[in-house]
């Protein structure tokens, strides 16, 4: 019994386990229905399923019961397939798409119809959903604020972090700002100066080295015997020990490889052998020059340096336009020069005969084929193209060229003259080789032949008499009775034989000649033939046509200022008696101009003579008697020539015609001054004063008296000038200096700070009370005098290069640098600051800075003059005076820089250079400067000339830069 009791009896029943589910048959099911008995199922049991019920388990593989499905659905796999895809797309069950509150994504019922009462539904959610997110809506989003909060305080940004250094920053002065250093290169020197890869060629001998240290080792080291190693009874491994078993040819004793350096040395040995057989012939004459061989050589080398395969396709191509088209020239000229330029001479030779054979009426292939034909052989070709083209002039004209001796040239162009004689350029080249008295007779042939050559013409008018001269004129005007420079030729030739008054009726009759024929008079052709009669010689002529055709196709309205740049022109093109002749036509159609007058007066101060200069400014003074500046460059020209009775009838004429003018009594002032004497020049200053009382006329009785050491008569002239006139600074400058000069420095102090109250913007005024300051030690007073001025003066260079120089005299040089960044910064583009910030860098950086300076002030003449310094200073002579030259070009009235180029030209220049130098700045006369101007206006040099004080300031300059 206890054998066949089931081992699961009376054990629990597994889990999930439902009675009467799984069966047998017996337990109900359709079967025993069918057979009539009333199973458990009857009596209150669960129904359940068997294989009989649904049918037999099929295979994927096996065929559906339709025997016409569609491919993809014909087994019963396909079919599963096709049901579970669908089943997949009614519901996606991925666990991404599933929510603990919501569940899975989607409608659970969206497979099913969508019906009215289902919207309606939906509406209805919509609306409570809304109700309670708007009930819940503000403590969503506070506790939203709040979150966002949380994060940041746990994560904040960058911005946020540096947000309190950020607002530290506004603590932050600009000294300590413009104090950070830059940043440096953190890299290093290996990646700061990357250095190309070198590639240097090998020697042989390095080669040969490393290939026998390369050998295979056939032996062991006797030292490894030591050690049990192997013990061969030849130290020489598979060598034998006698010798014989390789030879010392080319081959390494130990291995299979080239030895280079023998190799070179057996090709050097091949080739002298060679060249030694063949340097001498039978006959014993030298045939090969073994020295010259490699010459040779590399000069058979082509020297076009492109590709090879570009010359292969391009001597196929031209082959194949020969091929196809043999009578074209440009086809063999092409062949023949690609050979040329290949190095293959011979061949190009014979290509360009080829092509003179193609091609024997082509004047260019002939012309090719003397070119590259040597000369006796040039001369042949030649000969055979004259036959072939008895009219080519340029053949003519080769043949000539090739010929040596003059009296085969002559005969080769006289025969080119009787087959071609209408040609002008064979007369011309025939003409060139004889004597002036053949020349003449072969000329006088030529104008036969060829009526209408104007040069034939002029050059047979040239060699003939005067009266021969004017009948060839005449001749030729009837034949070319459209050409201007006949008329022009007869003009110079009048003029030459001394008939000028025949000069401008020929040039008067030449335009209207000339119209009659349908000529357009061309303005500026004529302007130049003028310049080329002024260069000739043809004064009158150039003159003559000047006046004639100045005024044509002009309007009224642009007649000054057209002129006066043709003028201008003229002048650039050194062609000053066309300038000359346009000034004195400009002044007789304008002759109360006061600036045609004025350029014509300069232009005769530049370029003439004194004399043409005086008696232009007598006509000019006559007609414009009121332009004062024409009666005082009048005066001055006559005091200059040392004519001082002249100078003085001249301004009391300009008395006459400009009373009580300012600038008259003072030019009188100076001339009597000037001459030494004072008395007459205190009354000038005196009889001004009370006719015409200015400002001016107070501030020279003023100098006058202090020159001349009278200060109290200086002071009171002062003090009443300053009760008329006291805002104007000067004489407050002035009063404060002569205080300053007698050691009053309280009063000194007094007048320059009272002249402040009055002249608030004058800036030597600020400049002279802060160095009073700093000359008695009170520099904390000159800088707050200078830090007040540039409050009151924005932006004025002047007072932040004083302060800048302040600081650096008092040796505080970070604080000058400093200074000076806020000054470029206040005023970029000023020169003055530029040229003192260059020199305020160490000598590393001053390059530098100059290229800045020059980017923001171009033009600047201080900046300029500062790099011309800097040249100097790195003793780069030929650059420095290359740039002096550029800034006393720029601005001639800078005194500043003509002492420093007479200081340059004193160390490193000629004599003269020097002389040049203060030649060009006496003429240049300037007036401005810092050095200049603090030698040129102090007192004890006041009658010194401009020259005199060139050398003063030149002697001042130290090369401390």
């Amino acid at each position: 019994m206890n054998k066949k009791k089931k081992p699961f009896l009376g054990m629990p029943a597994p889990l999930g386990y439902v009675p009467g589910l799984g069966g047998g048959e017996a337990w109900g099911g359709p079967r025993a229905g069918r057979r009539g008995r009333a199973g458990p199922a009857e009596a209150g049991a669960t129904g359940f399923t068997t294989r009989s019920d649904i049918g037999p388990a099929r295979d994927a593989n096996d065929p559906v019961d339709d025997r016409h499905a569609p491919p993809g659905k014909r087994t019963v796999g396909d079919q599963m397939k096709k049901s579970q895809a669908a089943d997949d797309d009614d519901e996606d069950l991925n666990d991404t798409n599933y929510d603990e509150f919501n569940g899975y994504a989607g409608s659970l019922f969206s497979s099913g119809p969508y019906e009215k009462d289902d919207e309606e539904a939906d509406a209805i959610y919509a609306a409570l959903d809304k109700r309670m997110d708007e009930r819940r809506k503000e403590r969503r989003e506070q506790r939203e604020k709040e979150e966002i909060e949380k994060y940041r305080m746990e994560r904040p940004k960058i911005q946020q972090q540096f947000s309190d250094l950020k607002r530290k920053l506004a603590e932050v002065t600009e000294e300590e700002w413009l104090s950070i250093p830059e940043v440096g290169d953190a890299r290093n020197k290996r990646q700061r100066n990357p250095r190309y890869e070198k590639l240097t060629p090998v020697p042989d001998s390095f080669f040969a080295k490393h290939l026998q240290t390369g050998e295979n080792h056939t032996s062991v080291d006797p030292r490894q015997t030591q050690f049990g190693g192997l013990n061969t009874p030849y130290p020489g491994g598979l060598n034998t020990p006698y010798p014989g078993g390789m030879t010392p040819g080319l081959m390494t004793p130990g291995t299979g490889e080239l030895d280079m350096r023998k190799i070179g040395q057996a090709r050097n040995t091949l080739m002298d052998m060679r060249l030694s057989q063949v340097s001498d012939s039978v006959s014993g004459q030298t045939v090969v020059d073994p020295k010259g061989y490699l010459t040779d050589l590399n000069s058979m080398i082509p020297t076009h340096g492109g590709d090879i395969n570009d010359i292969k396709k391009a001597r196929l191509l031209l082959k194949s336009v020969r091929e196809t088209n043999p009578h074209h020239p440009p086809a063999w000229i092409a062949s023949a020069r690609l050979e040329e330029v290949t190095g293959k001479l011979q061949v190009a030779r014979n290509l360009i005969m080829k092509g003179t054979e193609m091609c024997p009426k082509s004047e260019d292939v002939w012309l090719e084929a003397a070119r590259l034909q040597p000369g006796d052989t040039a001369k042949a070709v030649v000969a055979q193209a004259v036959r072939h083209l008895p009219q080519s002039v340029r053949i003519y004209i080769r043949a000539a060229e090739l010929e040596t001796d003059i009296r085969a040239k002559k005969r080769v162009l006289r025969k080119a003259l009787e087959h071609v004689p209408n040609s002008v350029r064979l007369w011309k080249a025939a003409v060139e080789l004889e004597e002036p008295e053949d020349a003449r007779i072969m000329l006088s042939r030529a104008v036969e032949c060829c009526p209408t050559s104007v040069e034939l013409w002029l050059a047979l008018a040239r060699l003939e008499t005067y009266e021969n001269a004017r009948k060839v004129l005449n001749k030729a005007r009837e034949n070319i009775p459209t050409d201007r420079h006949i008329w022009i030729t007869a003009a110079k030739l009048e003029e030459a034989n001394g008939n000028t008054q025949m000069v401008e009726k020929i040039i008067d009759r030449a335009i209207t000649s000339l119209r009659a024929n349908g000529v357009e008079i061309n303005r500026e052709q004529w302007i130049q033939d003028a310049e080329e009669c002024d260069k000739a010689g043809s004064v009158a002529t150039c003159q003559a046509v000047m006046r004639a055709v100045i005024g044509i196709g002009i309007e009224e309205e642009d007649r000054k200022h057209t002129w006066m740049e043709d003028a201008d022109s003229c002048v650039a093109h050194n062609a000053l008696e066309c300038a000359r002749a346009i000034y004195a036509y400009a002044l007789q159609v304008f002759p109360s101009k006061k600036s045609v007058w004025l350029r014509a007066a300069y232009f005769e101060k530049n370029h003439g003579t004194r004399e043409s200069l005086e008696a232009l400014l007598q006509r000019a003074v006559a007609h414009c008697p009121k332009a004062e500046v024409l009666w005082l460059m009048g005066a001055k020209s006559k005091w200059l020539a040392g004519d001082v009775p002249a100078a003085r009838s001249i301004l009391a004429l300009a008395f006459q015609a400009n009373p009580n003018s300012e600038e008259i009594w003072l030019a009188a002032v100076k001339l009597e001054s000037e001459n030494n004497e004072y008395e007459r020049a205190r009354r000038l200053l005196a009889k001004a004063r009370s006719s015409a009382p200015t400002a001016r006329v107070f501030m020279k009785s003023v100098k006058l008296e202090w020159v001349l050491g009278n200060i109290a008569a200086a002071q009171e002239l002062c003090e009443e000038a300053l009760r008329h006139y006291e805002d104007f600074p000067k004489l407050w400058m002035m009063k404060g200096q002569i205080e300053e000069q007698q050691e009053l420095v309280e009063k000194a102090r007094e007048a320059y700070s009272q002249g402040l109250k009055k002249c608030p913007h004058s800036t030597p005024l600020w400049l002279l009370l802060s160095r009073l300051e700093e000359k008695i030690g009170q520099l904390t007073r000159a800088r707050a005098i200078l830090e007040k001025s540039r409050l009151k003066n924005p932006k004025n260079p002047g007072l932040w290069l004083e302060s800048v120089r302040l600081e650096y005299r008092a040796g505080l040089k970070n604080i000058a640098s400093t200074l000076m960044a806020k000054a470029l910064q206040e005023c970029p583009n000023s020169g003055v600051l530029w040229s003192e910030a260059i020199f305020l860098e160490a000598r590393p950086q001053r390059k530098t800075k100059s290229v800045d300076a020059l980017k923001k002030c171009e033009h600047d003449p201080h900046v300029l003059l500062a790099v011309a310094k800097l040249f100097w200073s790195e003793r780069k002579i030929t650059k420095a005076r290359e740039w002096f030259h550029r800034t006393v070009k720029i601005d001639s009235d800078l005194g500043d820089a003509w002492a420093f180029f007479y200081k340059f030209e004193l160390q490193h220049g000629t004599e003269e250079q020097r002389e040049e130098v203060r030649r060009r700045c006496e003429h240049a006369e300037p007036r401005h400067g810092e050095l200049w101007c603090a030698a040129s206006k102090d007192i004890a040099n006041w009658q010194r000339k401009i020259g005199e004080i060139l050398v003063l300031v030149a002697a001042r300059i130290k090369n401390a830069f």
